[in-house]
């Protein structure tokens, strides 16, 4: 790996290209700290250090922004309304025959669509911004703070107008550093953006495990999550790596004098073929009856039962609901992302087929049943791993804080082999073997 590094940098273009992302990388990270206009800075920081930050409705948030969100900074909102319009465009292009018929024009419908989610990015980091503002103004952002409502001093329409489009623009402005490092750098500038705004929580999370201990100072706690989380990230790699190959044959053809086709591959099918998806899907779904009891205030019945069973990461019907919610979503996508009608169609039309099954039907019988018998463990590992935090809490005593998620770790491995592989790409086609040694 040393030696892989090594070889990268010493390579002009694509070390001008690591450097590029590192520089972005800082922007960004300057970008988390700075506060937006109208925030008592130093209220927020008396909140974070006496009161508990409410990790229930804004703990996903938070963390894909690097912990920028719970200090109100201008890149508060981080990628999550870019995460979320990417979700719903997809999901949409199954409904809108408009937006399918764009997937399938090439790269000029990917642009378009590409410009349809900065759109709907933008749209969201206003409501959202509005939000965050309206929980920051009444003070309900943080849980036992003696200042929480004075977090916002001056609560004025054009202060509040004023924080919402520092938001807005810093959301945007994350957007166009994710596009540059997309551009001109090394990986998708997303999904590095989001690994280093979760990989930034990861040490003061571990300090916070060992300062809450009480074994040797803290220290035994300290070492047996950290060794939790090694053993989970292999998990993670190994699940992650692991998928079935399903052998296609392509039939020879005689053009003139010459034989075209004649070649054998394979379909590769993910057990985790939906990726994190499905948990960013179940958490948000349950962060919906806690925001609304949150903002109605409401004393009756329904909203101490919603607070205490689902509000309540640790109670036992928000486990259970989380658990088949994540593998319901595991299903779900997996149905509306790969079309085994639509592969078997493509197939059919170049020569393509299964050794043993015949081409057409049923082939998309086949890779239906294939991928309903993969996504099951898939979709169960998910669920596993994302109560991992619950068991945490109960298990060692740790804050909602806790580094080695379920999510934050399906992130950070899922990010780092893709672009561990785009650099070893990149070095291949750079090293040249000679003739002579």
């Amino acid at each position: 790996m040393l030696t892989a590094f090594a070889r990268a940098f010493k390579t002009p273009d694509l070390r001008k290209k690591l450097l590029f992302t590192l520089g972005i990388i800082v922007v960004y990270r300057i970008g988390t700290n700075i506060p937006i206009p109208g925030v008592d800075y130093r209220n927020v920081q008396a909140c974070l250090d006496a009161a508990q930050a409410n990790q229930g409705l804004f703990g996903l948030v938070n963390m894909f922004s690097g912990g920028a969100l719970l200090q109100i900074t201008i890149f508060a909102l981080g990628i999550m309304p870019y995460i979320t319009a990417s979700i719903i465009l997809q999901l949409l292009t199954v409904v809108i025959p408009r937006l399918e018929a764009l997937k399938k024009e090439g790269q000029a419908g990917t642009a378009k669509i590409t410009q349809y989610t900065r759109y709907l990015t933008v749209a969201l980091a206003v409501l959202q911004g509005t939000g965050l503002v309206a929980t920051a103004r009444s003070g309900a952002l943080f849980q036992g703070c003696p200042v929480g409502n004075q977090i916002v001093p001056d609560q004025s329409m054009f202060v509040t107008i004023t924080m919402v489009i520092t938001m807005t623009a810093g959301t945007a402005l994350v957007m166009w550093l994710g596009e540059l490092i997309t551009d001109r750098g090394i990986g998708n500038g997303m999904s590095i953006l989001m690994f280093i705004s979760i990989a930034a929580t990861f040490p003061s999370a571990l300090w916070a495990i060992k300062e809450q201990g009480d074994l040797a100072d803290g220290w035994i706690e300290f070492g047996t999550v950290l060794l939790v989380g090694l053993v989970m990230v292999g998990l993670v790699v190994f699940v992650e790596q692991a998928q079935r190959r399903i052998p296609v044959q392509y039939a020879k053809r005689m053009i003139g004098r010459r034989s075209y086709g004649g070649t054998s591959t394979y379909i590769p099918l993910k057990v985790n073929q939906a990726g994190v998806i499905p948990v960013i899907f179940a958490s948000s779904l349950l962060y919906i009856p806690a925001l609304i009891v949150q903002f109605s205030n409401s004393t009756a019945g329904w909203a101490a039962w919603i607070t205490k069973n689902l509000a309540d990461t640790g109670a036992t019907p928000h486990i259970i609901l989380y658990f088949f919610l994540i593998v319901f979503f595991a299903f779900f996508y997996v149905a509306i992302t790969f079309n085994p009608e639509e592969v078997a169609d493509n197939m059919k039309k170049y020569g393509g087929f299964i050794p043993g099954i015949r081409a057409g039907r049923p082939t998309a019988e086949y890779l239906s049943y294939v991928l309903n018998r993969i996504t099951w463990p898939g979709s169960l590992y998910l669920g596993l791993i994302s109560l991992v935090p619950t068991m945490a809490l109960a298990g060692f005593g740790a804050n909602q804080n806790f580094p080695f998620g379920g999510t934050s770790i399906l992130i950070i491995v899922g990010v780092g082999l893709e672009t561990v592989r785009q650099i070893e790409s990149q070095l291949q086609q750079r090293n040249y073997e000679g003739f002579l040694r």
